[in-house]
């Protein structure tokens, strides 16, 4: 079964978007002077930043080793060069406002505001609210499992996709923690965290469609198909990780298991019987229309929300219906199992 996050092209977004360093803002010369200014003097016009006063390897520019940069904005990247960006940004789009000029990217990003800190805060709210939802769906479907629904006479349920769908609501929530971090502030680490934790999460995705929809349920053959699947993700996260951040690559792999996962979860659903099949066409059609908010890009009203803030938004009530079709199909197949045995 589809992940919300999964059942549009949408949710390729953290394997197609790469940093680059090449856009409009960060090309115009007038933000380039003030960056080289800003790293050389530590301040842009009245705003100085006290980080400046160390390099950027963190060594100390007129002081002992036990002056260098504190540790927490060290681990942060709050450092002098990301300040001077920032808020040389921050001044150029002002002055860009100023002649009805419209925003422009810098390095890749549209110009987001902090926010307490956090770099894209809205997104990182509606992450987090993700977040929460994956966990109220799995509780409710533990509960379900263990309290409400008969149970075998050695306590466990007789639903046969118990240990899969744990599995799959531990990866969605760890995706979309690490989801929260990267929006929060974009740095090597936390983009491979990101990167590497979506492609777990959608490649289990895919794994589990087939289970699922096929209904294979001896182990033998959730071993062929889960193994070379396994691999093959395993392969493809070491490759991004530990050779090349290849972004045109990681987007094919991440298509492909998206648009097959898809296609088995559509084919599934116009051939079964499942009571709550309706649920489940609710996700993948109201996924394929937030599609549209990732297609029009647009830059973050009053610095906060842009499209891909408004996508992680439509997620929360797509989670909601999700979790809540496979509770229903834990109670049907239960109910059809328990008939069967009796």
């Amino acid at each position: 079964m589809v992940d919300p996050r999964w059942i549009t092209f949408i949710i390729v977004l953290p394997c197609l978007v790469g940093v680059l360093d090449a856009s409009a803002g960060d090309a115009d010369p007038l933000y380039r002077d003030c960056v080289r200014e800003c790293e050389t003097t530590g301040c842009v016009r009245e705003r100085c930043f006290t980080n400046c006063k160390f390099l950027l390897n963190g060594s100390s520019i007129d002081g002992p080793w036990y002056m260098q940069e504190p540790l927490f904005l060290h681990w942060r990247q709050w450092d002098c060069q990301s300040d001077c960006r920032y808020h040389c940004m921050v001044e150029r789009e002002k002055e860009r406002a100023a002649v009805n000029q419209g925003p422009v990217k810098y390095h890749g990003k549209w110009p987001f505001r902090r926010l307490y800190g956090f770099q894209e805060p809205v997104s990182v709210a509606f992450s987090a609210l993700n977040l929460a939802m994956h966990f109220h769906g799995w509780l409710s479907f533990f509960i379900l499992l263990h309290y409400k629904l008969p149970l075998k006479q050695d306590k466990q349920p007789y639903y046969d996709f118990t240990g899969l769908w744990h599995i799959y609501a531990l990866l969605s929530m760890n995706s979309w923690f690490w989801s929260a971090v990267f929006h929060s502030r974009d740095v090597v680490l936390t983009e491979r965290l990101d990167y590497s934790s979506a492609v777990a999460l959608l490649g289990y995705s895919l794994i589990l469609a087939i289970l699922r929809s096929f209904n294979v349920r001896d182990e033998a053959g959730r071993v062929m198909v889960a193994a070379p699947l396994l691999a093959f993700i395993t392969t493809h996260i070491l490759y991004l990780n530990n050779y090349k951040m290849d972004y045109g690559w990681n987007m094919q792999v991440c298509v492909v298991m998206a648009v097959t996962q898809l296609v088995v979860w559509a084919v599934w659903a116009g051939v079964t019987h499942h009571p709550s099949r309706w649920k489940l066409w609710i996700v993948v059609v109201g996924g394929g229309l937030a599609m549209l908010l990732e297609i029009y890009d647009f830059p973050p009203y009053k610095g906060y929300v842009d499209a891909h803030a408004l996508w992680h938004a439509t997620t929360v009530p797509l989670t909601f219906i999700w979790w809540s079709f496979i509770r229903d199909d834990a109670e049907f197949r239960t109910s059809n199992l328990i008939k069967k045995v009796k």
